[in-house]
């Protein structure tokens, strides 16, 4: 049974041991499988536990709040995806001035050996933690000897040669390279949430939207796209989307919207994933409304032949029997 955990503090969580996984995990892609699969054998072999450690927000983000870290997934979606690769905890730490004043030893202490009952610590050949980053894979042999647990630099996953960084996957998707990102993440991007009710202008226009907030969560993609939107029907559905602040009708909070062709139904509330398979153009001000639909109609017949010609993703992460669809936007 998976069980997740958010305080530093409490009780141990592993009584007869654990073997444990530290890192941000944004995306958890290819190389964060392999490291959560390293880390499931190892607790299968020695019978304990198997505990990944991740933060909310990404360190990153906390301290770089003047230029947000755009996020290759939620942390729910992280959550979910950890939990996929047969992790039975996860201890998903409040990153705050608290925890960044942390030093490393105290963080050893407190959170590996009291919180955890470490035996074995996997970590990325670059991983850094504590107080000014001041906790290195050495500190942690050194302590490890000490209490009983051993620190282990997991091998670097690579493709074709090339290690898989959740930055490289950012800067494949800006740049619109969906394919090699999804070989690089193991599966689509996608962007997921609950449907919300928005302007009711994109009906009006005769392309009603299926909406999604982004809240905190900043994008490493903007602009119009062909999707698939997971969560509908038992099948993806074909769909073209905007991503980003709708200039042409002075928006200003980035909003996911899509629009599912030869579909009409109530999707209010429900959760849903948008699966990107192609970037169609960057997101632009028109003069007038009729200039826009001009433009999203040609959008929407180039996301149509993209997506008949490109192999759908394997079954959906979600399937319910179709609905009335009422939600509406405008893409721009």
């Amino acid at each position: 049974m998976f069980r997740l955990f958010r305080d530093s503090l409490g009780a141990c969580l592993a009584p007869q041991g654990s073997v444990v996984c530290i890192g941000a995990f944004d995306g958890v892609h290819r190389g964060h499988r392999a490291l959560l699969g390293r880390v499931r054998e190892r607790a299968d072999a020695l019978d304990v536990q198997a505990i990944a450690v991740s933060f909310e927000p990404i360190p990153r983000e906390f301290f770089a709040r003047s230029t947000p870290l755009p996020r290759l997934d939620s942390a729910r979606g992280k959550i979910e995806q950890i939990r996929e690769c047969g992790i039975d905890d996860l201890l998903l730490m409040r990153f705050n001035a608290a925890l960044a004043a942390m030093p490393a030893e105290e963080f050893v202490e407190q959170i590996l050996i009291n919180r955890l009952e470490a035996r074995e610590v996997w970590v990325g050949s670059d991983f850094r933690f504590g107080h000014e980053r001041r906790g290195d894979i050495d500190l942690l042999r050194e302590m490890g000897e000490a209490h009983g647990f051993r620190a282990e630099v997991f091998a670097e996953f690579a493709l074709a040669g090339s290690r898989v960084r959740s930055s490289e996957i950012r800067e494949l998707l800006a740049a619109g390279e969906f394919a090699i990102a999804a070989r690089l993440l193991g599966h689509p991007f996608r962007i997921g949430g609950h449907v919300v009710h928005g302007r009711q202008l994109g009906r009006k226009l005769g392309y009603p939207t299926a909406n999604i907030r982004l809240g905190r969560r900043t994008s490493p993609i903007n602009g119009i796209f062909a999707v698939r939107v997971h969560g509908v029907a038992a099948q993806a559905l074909p769909a073209v989307a905007s991503l980003g602040v709708r200039p042409t009708v002075d928006g200003v909070e980035p909003l996911l919207e899509a629009h599912l062709f030869n579909f009409d139904g109530d999707l209010y509330g429900r959760r849903i994933n948008v699966e990107f398979v192609a970037k169609l153009r960057d997101e632009e001000k028109f003069s007038t409304l009729e200039a826009m639909v001009e433009q999203i109609d040609r959008d929407a017949a180039e996301a149509r032949k993209v997506l008949a010609a490109s192999q759908p993703d394997s079954p959906p992460d979600a399937g319910t029997h179709p609905v009335r669809i009422r939600s509406s936007g405008v893409l721009a």
